[in-house]
């Protein structure tokens, strides 16, 4: 960006006439729905509203009331699917798009297709980077079709700038400024009939992750028209406010407690139905982490800055607090609220190698009933500059002070600056980024870490012990008190207050508990939990227990770092990761050991080259296999050198190298699942590589974030195995054109990847069979197990004579041959039933299709 005197931050020409042109094509996108959908005039008035509630009968939520309802995350997801594609190596080597040999599932006349889909679903998330450093401009355009009409058009490197407006913003979009090398683009975008995401040109490396459902009850098609503007408001105050809506508190506990090394203190039971609405904690005694890295912008003489700062309106009081360079001495500015003045920044003499912070208290009387200030600093002098890299507000409610606003100024930041309108006259520099440390005692820096890792937080629902982390991890941060700003949770370091806004439903009682397993005390500590009517969970209520599940150890090679390892049925809303990997500094290795010492330095970093894989309800194929760990944080190239970054989903917030209690290597991450969350009805192993095969030596612990109940929701009600004669029999089993061949084989992933040896059938007429199923379900899930040498594998599908959809398969691998994959019957067709007669009509324009056997599972919808 170039920078403009008055004005503030201005486009170059050349970013100018880019954004006309994506203007103008999306001008054209929305011309050509609006012939194609009826009166263009009722169109506009329905994307002016707020979005319909989009549910049916087995809890659906899409759409932005995915977003807008947040306080029922508990909501078991029955009936859909979490699915990804991506350009995974398909060999299972590392060369998950370094050549683009994986990264188009076909090549049409539009370009690279990268993601498609028949039936009804949901984009959910869309991720892209590429050299250098994640600047996608060479990838051209991205091409979206939902249900045969086009809803995005647009260069890429402009939609995930925030270029196009609303929907498309930050922070619901992002480049590889916000992100530290990725492009993403989270706005969740549904669909009845079909889904096609195209780009110009081979992306290199990407993942889109998406839903598919049974049918299309309660599903909207996208509109790009709705700017959403609700949520988009709800998702910027990221860290800082409850995302859920506003509910009643029916409880609240509060407890001021001090614990000596085996002690534990333990809040009044609440009792139910109701759900945790809020968890607060306060440590004084635990100090931030040290190292900070940042970014950030300086004024010279005749300059100034200024921003809009959100504050909570019952305030008595606001506190604004500045994060400054101090190798830079005798920063002197004027701090003005609107036009009043109150107050000076004065830096003091020059510090090497630190960090400054500075805080000006504005009084009452200009703040209390207000949403917003206007903030200015002006330049009075300094021995170089005024340089600024973070702002954080807080403002004083009911004695506590609340961070209410946190502004990240630099070039790395550009969607936090636009949603604050920061301006700045007189740049004089704009540093891209600096690594530097707060002022701090060592051994107090150690028993911090150690009281984040060995303080434990338990959580009991109706008996039954869900929530058992370490309170770092569980907040936010597995390596010290390191800044935390996400969607469900915040970590405001510095003496600040420990957030946790996940709901927690419980139907009778939950208790509320900490333990000290560690040797360092715990002295004048604040815990506090709100509660807020609900509906309870547990099996029967379509709702489940909120589980945070710990595990801590080392790496074993071979075998995939598992997040979550569960049976039952819930839906995973994703993890805080913590690695400190354990390569040493001077050898080089290979998957298959270390390299003779005369091999170049060793990659420190080559942990982050572990793709993470998702085995759902059995399946032996993973539902989600992606490209590289910070691949999955949908950040890119070793988080662009280590560079730092928070978003509402995703986010770095510790990097640690060679000290500050890390002896090699260590990055601690987040990813929270909001739309994109998996549900699982028996069962799911998510879990993550550490090293492009397993084989990197590191330290991991997690904590994952889910909702669920020890029921299962579906069982196995029939197999038909094609390879016996005495099966196909019995499930009158025919096929046309049909050839057999036995094949040996793997499947993808490392869950149970083989050799197998199965009769594999290939059949290019209609297929019929019968299959037995539970007449109390909600709806029939078929699983087939085949050969994926042909991709684009299609069938119609018949149900007892009617139309329930096309089952088909875009994904192929002649390397790892086998594929378990599904097709969702609706209940529509299945409920009431024993058997079904099923029929599969081969397309003209598909391969044959393969299958050696078919597995019929019926859901139901409480698991009772």
């Amino acid at each position: 960006m170039a920078v403009g005197t008055s004005a503030g931050i201005r486009s170059g020409p050349a970013v100018r006439g880019r954004a006309a042109r994506v203007l103008l094509v999306f001008v054209l996108v929305l011309g050509t729905l609006g012939a194609t959908t009826g009166d263009p005039a009722s169109e506009r008035v329905r994307a002016e509203e707020p979005g319909t509630p989009a549910g049916s009968g087995d809890g659906r939520t899409v759409g932005w009331e995915t977003y807008r309802s947040l306080d029922e995350l508990g909501g078991l997801r029955h009936g859909g699917n979490s699915k990804q594609f991506s350009s995974f190596a398909r060999s299972g080597s590392n060369d998950d798009g370094f050549n683009g040999t994986h990264s188009c599932l076909r090549t049409t006349e539009r370009g690279c297709v990268i993601a498609e889909h028949t039936g009804a679903g949901e984009v959910t998330s869309v991720w892209f980077t590429r050299d250098p450093w994640g600047d996608v401009t060479a990838t051209g355009d991205i091409h979206i079709r939902l249900d045969g009409r086009t809803v995005l058009d647009a260069p890429l490197a402009d939609v995930v700038a925030g270029e196009l407006g609303p929907p498309f913003v930050w922070p619901l979009v992002g480049d590889a400024r916000d992100t530290s090398g990725g492009a993403v683009v989270k706005v969740p975008m549904p669909y009845r009939e079909s889904m096609r995401i195209t780009v110009d040109e081979n992306p290199y490396f990407y993942h889109v992750d998406y839903r598919s459902f049974a049918d299309a009850d309660g599903v909207t098609t996208f509109d790009p028209r709705d700017p959403a503007l609700d949520v988009v408001r709800r998702l910027r105050r990221f860290g800082v406010a409850d995302p859920k809506p506003d509910a009643p508190t029916i409880a609240e506990r509060r407890s001021r407690f001090s614990l000596r090394p085996g002690e534990s203190t333990t809040l009044k039971p609440i009792r139910g139905p109701a759900m945790i609405d809020e968890l607060r904690l306060r440590l004084p005694g635990v100090v931030a982490a040290p190292r900070v890295i940042d970014d950030g912008r300086a004024f010279g003489p005749g300059g100034s800055s200024s921003f809009d700062a959100r504050i909570a309106p019952g305030n008595d009081g606001v506190r604004i607090t500045r994060r400054y360079d101090a190798n830079v001495g005798g920063q002197v500015a004027r701090l003005l609220v609107g036009d009043e003045r109150v107050g000076t920044w004065n830096s003091g003499p020059a510090r090497q190698g630190e960090w400054g912070r500075e805080r000006i208290t504005v009084p009452a009387p200009l703040t209390r009933g207000r949403t917003e200030l206007r903030v200015t600093n002006e330049f009075r002098s300094a021995e170089v500059d005024i340089n600024e890299f973070r702002y954080e507000v807080h403002s004083r409610v009911d004695g506590d002070w609340i961070r209410t606003d946190v502004l990240d100024v630099g070039t790395a930041n550009p969607g936090d600056e636009a949603a604050h309108d920061y301006r700045i006259d007189n740049q004089v520099f704009q540093r891209r980024k600096l690594v530097a440390q707060l002022p701090h005692e060592r051994a107090r820096v150690e028993d911090s870490d150690a009281v984040l890792r060995d303080v434990r937080l338990r959580i009991t629902f109706d008996g039954r012990t869900t929530v058992d982390a370490p309170i770092g991890e569980f907040f936010g941060s597995g390596l010290g008190e390191y800044d935390v700003r996400r969607l469900m949770s915040s970590i405001d370091a510095g003496e600040g207050w420990y957030t946790s806004w996940w709901p927690m439903p419980f139907a009778r009682r939950a208790e509320i508990e900490l333990v000290n397993e560690g040797s360092v005390p715990i002295r004048r500590a604040v815990l506090e939990a709100t509660a807020a009517p609900s509906a309870g969970a547990g099996p029967g209520t379509g709702s489940g227990h909120f589980h945070a599940t710990h595990r801590q150890g080392l790496t074993e090679p071979g075998k995939d770092w598992k997040f979550l390892s569960t049976s039952g049925s819930g839906t995973f809303y994703g993890v805080t990761h913590t690695m400190r990997g354990r390569i040493p500094p001077g050898v080089a290795r290979t998957p298959e050991g270390p390299r003779s010492s005369a091999s170049p330095r060793a990659n420190q970093r080559n942990y982050l080259e572990g793709d993470e894989r998702f085995y759902v309800d059995g399946s032996a194929s993973p539902a989600w296999y992606g490209t590289g760990t910070e691949d999955f944080y949908e950040s890119g190239w070793y988080f662009r050198g280590g560079t730092t970054f928070a978003m509402p989903l995703t986010g770095n917030p510790a990097y640690e190298y060679s000290g500050d209690g890390c002896r090699y290597d260590c990055t601690g991450t987040y990813r929270l699942l909001v739309s994109d969350a998996v549900s699982f009805d028996s069962e799911i192993v998510a879990g993550i590589e550490h090293g492009p095969a397993n084989n990197e030596p590191a330290r991991y612990s997690s904590t994952a974030y889910w909702y669920g109940n020890p029921v299962s929701t579906m069982r196995r009600t029939d197999r038909i195995d094609l390879g016996d004669r005495f099966s196909r029999l019995a499930h009158d089993y025919r096929a046309l054109g049909e050839s057999r061949r036995e094949l040996t084989a793997t499947f993808e992933g490392r869950r149970d990847p083989g050799p197998y040896r199965y009769t594999t059938t290939s059949t290019t007429g209609e297929i019929g069979f019968r299959v037995r199923i539970d007449p109390d379900n909600s709806g029939v899930r078929l699983r087939r197990l085949a050969d994926q040498r042909s991709s684009h594998q299609r069938v119609r599908v018949l149900v007892n004579g009617r139309e329930a959809g096309i089952w088909s398969q875009p994904l192929g691998n002649s390397a790892h041959r086998w594929l378990e994959d599904g097709f969702d019957i609706p209940a529509e067709l299945t409920r009431g039933r024993n058997t079904l007669r099923v029929r599969l009509l081969p397309t003209d324009d598909a391969p044959p299709w393969s299958a050696v056997r078919y597995t019929a599972f019926s859901y139901r919808s409480t698991g009772e």
